[in-house]
């Protein structure tokens, strides 16, 4: 398809998305009740329909007090039955797609359901918007005169009953429209390649051929991979392997550890970098400013938000709140209901909200990636946050890390246990470990009131960890790639532990 008849496409189709935008943006509760209503009538003919009798259900009160909050193991029942092929259980439509993702707390995998309705209305709804977005704010984008650089995962089949599971990525992937598919690169057939390692060669070889003017993926594995591109075309930076590349559309895991890899790689002043948040479950913000460490929470995706204030959460007290009640800069969990079957589901993450008109923010941490062994309660804000500014006093990059706790023994004080993976390791480690406390201690009062006069913390302790452990421990765990992600902050030691094990092996 011409340049110019794509340019003209997407010019309409901005126009018209951010009509609908504005929209969601100035009545925001009534979009959000009508959906919630229009996602529980679609549902009431199904198992979890008539069980909690959604046809009577009329208002949000109602609904609130029937529908349990539930847990991904209070659902697991039901969405094993459909994957042997069960239908209309918690969807009258048929699900076919579960996307595969690793649990928090432990190894087993969670199946997530995709439904037709999520793929369109959510995942490649955003993806659209994203676009509509980008090129509302730079006019200038000369994206469709070449192709984005796509890193997904793999795909299984599960092959019993004609149901497939794999990485979100693959799904969306094997699922694209012609659109989408004529734009990207690699292909489908080296996207979906199962062995990681193999992969990456394979995308590196065909992707240097072409004119890439944007990539996308999750910040750690597509460093990976932008680093293997640098090996195998002998460049300083990927602006001399490809001149038009403009912009990054990152998401998946925090970007601050890698930004400062990143800005050495694409050494251009203008170059912009564009956030997204969406999960397994469903696409949730975009970033929709320039310049920009806000997400716009996309409203009319087929989700219904719901929130708990983490101060009540998992206690008896714990309160569950619609989107007009929340706060500013307040920590909250999130609680969705979906266009794929998940009703009032606890999806893991934080988040807090910078503004409230528009709903815009940021992703804080999860719900069990946190340490609060001595009431300190460390988020992952708070972690990556310290990191970055630790790393820019002692002039030093960070490639992987986590932490965990040292718990009380006898007369001895707690404390926390890094390891951290340095692709360029600071000349003074122990003035690096002083720069990280004092700056955990400026970013979290609860941090600096256990660490002063080391009460209840001693000081943190620090491992420099040998090259490629955590990449290592990854494909140990059989976890390259996708929507995989390190395990940053553990109130258990069982990460650290089995990471400083092989770490001696290295």
């Amino acid at each position: 398809m011409p340049i110019p008849i794509v340019n003209s496409i997407a010019s309409w189709f901005l126009k018209k998305r951010i009509h609908q935008m504005e929209l969601f943006i100035k009545y925001p509760q009534e979009v959000q009740l009508e959906l919630l209503h229009q996602l529980i009538d679609k549902a009431k003919f199904t198992e979890i329909g008539k069980q909690y009798d959604f046809e009577s259900i009329k208002t949000y009160a109602t609904f609130s007090e029937r529908v349990p909050v539930q847990s991904y193991e209070d659902v697991e029942p039901n969405i094993e039955r459909s994957r042997r092929g069960e239908n209309n259980i918690f969807w009258p439509t048929p699900i076919k797609w579960f996307a595969k993702s690793s649990g928090t707390t432990n190894a087993k995998s969670k199946f997530i359901p995709v439904s037709p309705e999520s793929l369109e209305d959510c995942h490649y709804a955003a993806s659209k918007d994203l676009l509509c977005l980008y090129l509302n704010n730079n006019e200038d984008a000369q994206l469709f005169t070449g192709k984005s650089l796509r890193l997904g995962g793999s795909k299984e089949l599960y092959r019993e009953n004609g149901t497939a599971f794999g990485d979100l990525s693959a799904i969306l992937i094997d699922n694209m429209p012609f659109w989408a598919t004529y734009s990207s690169t690699p292909n489908n057939e080296i996207s979906l390649m199962s062995d990681f390692e193999k992969k990456m060669q394979a995308v590196v070889n065909q992707t240097i051929k072409e004119k890439v003017t944007s990539i996308a993926g999750v910040p750690s594995w597509m460093l990976v991979l932008l680093n293997r591109v640098l090996e195998t075309t002998h460049k300083a930076s990927l602006l001399e392997v490809w001149p038009d590349l403009e912009v990054y559309f990152h998401g998946g895991v925090s970007f601050e550890p890698y930004a400062a890899q990143y800005e050495k790689i694409i050494p251009r002043d203008d170059f912009r970098y564009y956030e997204i948040y969406n999960a397994s479950e469903g696409f949730f913000a975009v970033q929709d400013l320039n310049n920009s460490n806000e997400l716009l929470l996309m409203l009319d995706y087929g989700i219904f938000y719901e929130f708990i204030p983490m101060e009540t959460y998992g206690t008896s007290k714990e309160k569950i709140i619609p989107l007009n009640e929340v706060e500013l800069h307040k920590n909250y969990a999130i609680i969705l209901t979906t266009n794929a079957g998940l009703w009032r589901y606890k999806v893991g993450d934080t988040v807090k909200f910078t503004s409230l008109s528009p709903y815009r923010i940021k992703v804080t941490g999860r719900t069990k990636h946190h340490i609060n062994a001595f009431g300190e309660e460390l988020i992952i804000e708070n972690a990556e946050e310290a990191l970055k500014k630790a790393s820019k006093l002692t002039d030093c990059e960070i490639v992987d890390y986590t932490a965990a706790p040292i718990f009380m023994e006898g007369n001895k004080k707690g404390a926390h246990e890094w390891i951290v993976e340095f692709k360029k390791a600071p000349e003074n480690l122990n003035h690096f470990i002083q720069c990280l406390d004092k700056t955990l201690q400026t970013l979290n009062s609860d941090y600096e009131a256990k660490r002063k006069n080391n009460t209840t913390l001693d000081l943190l302790q620090l491992h420099q960890a040998k090259t490629g452990l955590f990449y290592n421990w990854s494909k140990k765990h059989g976890k390259l790639g996708g929507q995989h992600k390190i395990p940053r902050l553990s109130n258990k030691r069982d990460y650290v532990e089995e990471l400083l094990a092989i770490n001696k092996q290295l």
